[in-house]
């Protein structure tokens, strides 16, 4: 089997070496870059199977870095996990919304980071809308508009609700923002603002008994639909 190629992008040396040496006992292949342009050209030569992307960078910064790879049809799939630093949960939830698909908070964890590298990795691609999911306690039918949890038993969900609950488990352990989740809704008749998320989870989570234990706040960003890798 082919190595994954995973693009390292921090100008501290130091993390670049760690996180090279520690990948590259997982089997991954990595190219190391200290800069926010030779990223993104390095990016657009190499299309690696993941970025790992540090935010504060020397020249273009990490957040910018982020918006033009997905904003290119070239490297607009390739996965992002960021790096950042304690504290900034505004610069995450920006990078978020900008289409990475997760984050680390240094100084980290190397189980942690490669935990997340590992599971980025083994995503499956988006469920077509009409795709049954199914979990241990869980069943969601979109074509019905229907879940139903331990023994069968229905779940009689709002809209809003639903739709909610169907994006978060169509991309388990992927972190949504509020107004990720905001724009997933927008367009029906439904008044949706980042307070009225708080509250549809509230909900949800109460009808969905034992089964909310899939759906996790990450305090400061979101929530996310977490399952056992």
């Amino acid at each position: 089997m082919d190595k994954k190629h995973i693009l390292i992008v921090d100008d501290e040396q130091d993390i670049r070496n760690l996180l090279k040496f520690n990948l590259d006992n997982e089997n991954y292949k990595t190219i190391l870059v200290e800069d926010g342009e030779t990223a993104i050209s390095a990016a657009r030569k190499s299309n690696p199977d993941l970025i790992i992307l540090d935010l504060m960078l020397p020249g273009i910064q990490g957040l910018d870095v982020c918006r033009i790879l997905k904003n290119s049809d070239d490297t607009s799939n390739i996965p992002i996990l960021m790096l950042t630093a304690k504290g900034e949960e505004v610069d995450i939830v920006k990078g978020l919304e900008l289409g990475a698909d997760d984050y680390v908070v240094k100084p980290f964890s190397v189980k942690v980071l490669l935990a997340r590298v590992n599971n980025i990795l083994k995503r499956k691609p988006k469920p077509e809308k009409d795709s049954v999911l199914e979990f241990d306690n869980l069943i969601i039918h979109p074509g019905k508009h229907e879940v139903n949890i331990e023994g069968g038993e229905k779940v009689d969900l709002t809209f809003s609700e639903f739709k909610i609950l169907f994006v978060l488990a169509s991309h388990p352990n992927w972190v949504y923002t509020r107004n990720q989740l905001i724009d997933e809704i927008r367009g029906e008749d439904y008044p949706v603002t980042d307070r009225s998320i708080d509250f549809q989870i509230v909900g949800l989570r109460k009808k969905l008994k034992k089964a909310s234990k899939y759906v996790q706040t990450v305090r400061g960003i979101g929530y996310r639909f977490l399952i056992d890798d």
